[in-house]
C-alpha cells in the first residue's frame, strides 16, 4: 500500500507539472483543490478499511492534513496566482512533495500493511496485560536494587463455558511478547488461554502497565551477536548461554507460579478463572523455546512443550575434557520441535564436526518427541515478523540459505505452523485425537 501511495503521488505531481508547463500557469487553485481532495480520499480509504489505521499512517496523515488546511484556507480567501509562472519552481515543488511524502511513508514501508493469518476457532479473543513484581529476585540488569518486574499479556476466549488449558510463551533472544500473535489468536480462538512473557532487558522493548518502557540491554545484545558469530570458544559461549537461560527460566517459573496462585483466588480477574491448572503447555521461539524445554523437564505441572527453532540449551549439562556433556535422563513430556532451514543448517554443521546436537539427544531420550521442518524458511519465519516487517526479517536473516533455493509463502508457513501447534496441544492438553503432523512441509 505504501508503494502504491508513493507511485500515485509521483504520478499526480508529474501530471500537474506537465499541465502547468503546457498551459504556462501556476494553477494554484487547482493545486489547493488537489490538496483538499487527496486528504478527503485518504480519510475515505481509512473509513472503508482500504487503509487500516495504525501507527504506519500517522506521519502521512499529518502531512496531508497540513496541506489540506493550507489549501482550504487559500480557497476560502480566494487567493489568486500572484507569482509569475516559473517551470523550475513547479518542478521543485513537485519533487519536494514526493520527497516529503516518501519520508512520511517510511513507517509504512518498514512495517507494511498486511492481512491477518486465518483463524480457525469459533471464539472471539480478548486480551489483558499485567506487570508482575517478583519480590524474591533483585533486578540484576540495573543497580537500583529494585525487584525484577515481568510484563505479560494474555489472549483468551470470550464466552466459553468451563475452563481452558493454559499455554505460556517465551519470545526469542531479543524478541517481544507479541512476536507470535497469530499463534496466540489461533489457540485462544480454539479455547486456550495464552500468556506471553516479555523478558525485561532481553526483550527488544517492553512496556509496564505504569507506562515504564525498558529496552534491550546493550551488553546482552552484544553477547548474542558475538555467540552467533563464533567469537567465543565453546565453553565461554556455554557459560553465557546458561546465564541467559537462568534469566528466562526464572521469569517463566515466576509467571507460572503467579498465574497458578491467581487461578486459586475466587476474586481473581476473569482470565484467571478460565484457566485449567491441570493442563499447562509451554511454548517459545529460539531462546524462549530452549527455556520452555528446560522448564518442562524441571516442573511436574507441565503437560507438553513446543519449541520453535530453538537450540535446546537446557540439555547441555556442561563440559568434560573439552566436550559437551548432555543430559541423558529421559525427557519426561511430549515435546514438539518445529525447525526452519536456519536450524537445520546449524544442526548439519554440528554433525559435520562430529558433535551430537541437543535435538538428536532429546529425541533419543524422550518417549514422545516430534520433529516438524518447514522448507523455504529462516529463523524469523516461525514468528509474525515476516508479516509485520519483511525488510527487518531480511536484514536479520540475510545470510541464511533458504532450503531448496526458494522462499516459502509467509502465510503458508505461519498458518501451517499454527495448525501443527494447535493439533499438538489438542492432543496433549485436551486429549483430543492423535498427533500425526510430524514430517516436512
Amino acid at each position: 500500500m505504501a508503494w502504491i501511495i508513493l507511485i500515485i503521488t509521483a504520478v499526480i505531481e508529474i501530471a500537474f507539472a506537465v499541465y502547468c508547463m503546457v498551459t504556462k500557469s501556476n494553477h494554484q487553485n487547482l493545486r489547493n483543490w488537489l490538496r483538499v481532495g487527496v486528504f478527503t480520499v485518504f480519510i475515505i480509504a481509512v473509513l472503508v478499511s482500504v487503509i487500516k489505521w495504525s501507527f504506519r499512517w500517522y506521519l502521512l496523515a499529518a502531512l496531508l492534513l497540513v496541506l489540506a488546511v493550507i489549501g482550504g484556507i487559500s480557497l476560502i480567501i480566494k487567493r489568486k496566482d500572484g507569482k509569475p509562472y516559473k517551470p523550475a519552481v513547479i518542478i521543485l515543488k513537485g519533487a519536494a512533495v514526493c520527497i516529503i511524502t516518501a519520508f512520511t511513508l517510511v513507517p509504512a514501508l518498514i512495517f507494511p500493511q498486511y492481512r491477518e493469518p486465518k483463524i480457525t476457532g469459533t471464539y472471539k479473543v480478548d486480551t489483558a496485560v499485567y506487570t508482575y513484581v517478583d519480590k524474591a529476585r533483585t533486578e540484576t540488569f540495573s543497580n537500583t536494587g529494585e525487584n525484577r518486574k515481568v510484563n505479560v499479556e494474555f489472549w483468551y476466549p470470550e464466552g466459553t463455558t468451563g475452563t481452558c488449558p493454559l499455554v505460556v510463551f517465551s519470545h526469542g533472544a531479543f524478541g517481544v511478547k507479541s512476536s507470535n500473535t497469530s499463534t496466540y489468536m489461533e489457540l485462544a480462538s480454539n479455547g486456550y488461554v495464552v500468556c506471553s512473557i516479555d523478558h525485561p532487558y532481553h526483550s527488544f522493548f517492553t512496556s509496564a502497565t505504569d507506562g515504564t518502557v525498558t529496552t534491550v540491554n546493550p551488553a546482552y545484545l552484544q553477547q548474542i551477536i558475538d555467540v552467533n558469530s563464533d567469537v567465543y570458544d565453546d565453553e565461554t559461549a556455554f557459560k553465557l548461554e546458561q546465564d541467559w537461560m537462568n534469566v528466562r527460566t526464572g521469569d517463566m517459573n515466576f509467571v507460572l507460579d503467579t498465574i497458578l496462585n491467581n487461578a486459586k483466588n475466587s476474586s481473581a480477574e476473569e482470565v484467571y478463572k478460565l484457566i485449567d491448572t491441570k493442563h499447562i503447555g509451554l511454548m517459545g521461539h529460539s531462546l524462549g523455546g530452549a527455556a520452555s524445554a528446560q522448564i518442562g523437564r524441571e516442573r511436574k505441572d507441565i503437560a507438553a512443550v513446543v519449541n520453535l527453532d530453538g537450540d535446546l540449551l537446557g540439555e547441555y549439562e556442561g563440559f568434560k575434557n573439552g566436550k559437551i556433556v548432555f543430559n541423558d535422563q529421559p525427557y519426561p513430556l511430549p515435546i514438539l520441535t518445529i525447525y526452519s532451514d536456519t536450524m537445520t543448517q546449524a544442526m548439519d554443521r554440528v554433525k559435520q564436526k562430529g558433535i551430537l546436537d541437543a535435538g538428536t539427544n532429546l529425541a533419543a531420550t524422550a518417549p514422545y518427541a516430534f520433529t516438524v521442518s518447514i522448507k523455504g524458511t529462516n529463523h524469523m519465519s516461525l514468528t509474525d515478523l515476516p508479516l509485520f516487517s519483511p525488510l527487518l526479517t531480511n536484514m536479520i536473516c540475510s545470510s541464511v540459505h533458504i532450503g531448496g533455493g526458494k522462499e516459502a509463502d509467509k502465510y503458508y508457513v505461519i498458518e501451517t505452523m499454527n495448525r501443527v501447534v494447535l493439533d499438538f496441544f489438542n492432543c496433549y492438553l485436551k486429549d483430543s485425537g492423535a498427533f500425526n503432523d510430524e514430517g516436512s512441509y
